[in-house]
């Protein structure tokens, strides 16, 4: 039987989170990092504990090392990359993150994708994905801060089931019957 401090422990484990910016400009500190910012403001609101927040250039090896070092290195829950999700050449978080992961969890990308393109047909364009390291969910998200925030929004709700299970939560995720 688990102690109550090693319950504890996972309980705020499972709250921690890691914000990746990718943007060749903001790298070069030509640009201020607005996406990061209101990702941060948004979990803290919600009782994530952001822990650590980079800037990397839109290149697909530092994407990578960065969400492989928040995963394997920093062990942080949740690892959210900003940027980089579009189909322009310089676009290539996704690429970086199927890289790293080691499963796929397409439905999150489908449910952001289908909630967003009931605002814009914009979003038809992400190529987002989201994915498993380890015990490290990865969620790529937009670049801009709205884009950002109203993807992940769309999301919250599940991400404390999501991070339970792959960190083996193993209870029964059915509800009883009448519930």
């Amino acid at each position: 039987m688990e102690s109550r401090t090693t319950k504890q422990a996972k309980r705020e484990f499972l709250r921690t989170v890691a914000i990746i910016t990718v943007s060749d400009r903001g790298a070069r500190g030509e640009r201020e990092d607005a996406s990061g910012q209101a990702l941060h403001d948004l979990l803290t609101r919600h009782g994530f504990d952001v822990c650590y927040q980079a800037i990397v250039p839109d290149e697909a090896e530092v994407i990578s090392q960065a969400i492989r070092e928040c995963a394997v290195v920093k062990r942080v829950a949740l690892v959210l990359t900003t940027g980089g999700t579009g189909v322009s050449p310089r676009d290539v978080t996704p690429e970086a993150t199927r890289a790293v992961i080691q499963r796929l969890v397409p439905g999150m990308a489908e449910a952001m994708r289908a909630a967003n393109l009931l605002k814009t047909p914009h979003a038809m364009l992400s190529r987002a994905v989201v994915g498993i390291r380890g015990a490290t969910l990865v969620i790529n998200l937009p670049g801009s801060p709205t884009g950002a925030v109203e993807n992940l929004s769309v999301l919250l709700e599940a991400l404390p089931h999501a991070l339970d299970k792959i960190q083996g939560d193993m209870s029964d995720c059915a509800r009883p019957a009448g519930g």
